[in-house]
């Protein structure tokens, strides 16, 4: 079992992305997203080389989702990720446009 890297997930709205930033600033992986009114789209999510397999876009992606949550706001996952996050976390089942 790989080790759970050091990561602090933020919320980029100036490049509108969520990011997971390494002890040493650099940005271990994010996830694009497009704000419309009372939706937001996940458009892509990338990690970097040397975070891959370590849980990274996982934890971004459930940070993305608490964060669509607190904010009332309905989830479009355009990322394949973000949507088999989604299939297998019946729990944000709910923030799914219809």
């Amino acid at each position: 079992m790989s080790e759970q890297p050091n990561v602090t997930i933020q919320n980029n709205r100036e490049k509108s992305r969520y990011e997971a930033i390494d002890e040493s600033g650099a940005v271990a992986g994010f996830i694009d997203y497009e704000m419309t009114e009372g939706m937001i789209i996940y458009t892509h999510a990338e990690v970097d080389d040397a975070f891959e397999g370590q849980g990274v876009a996982s934890n971004l992606t459930r940070e993305a989702l608490e964060g669509a949550r607190s904010s009332g706001m309905q989830v479009r996952p355009a990322c394949p990720f973000v949507a088999d996050y989604l299939d297998s976390h019946p729990e944000y089942q709910d923030l799914l446009t219809r």
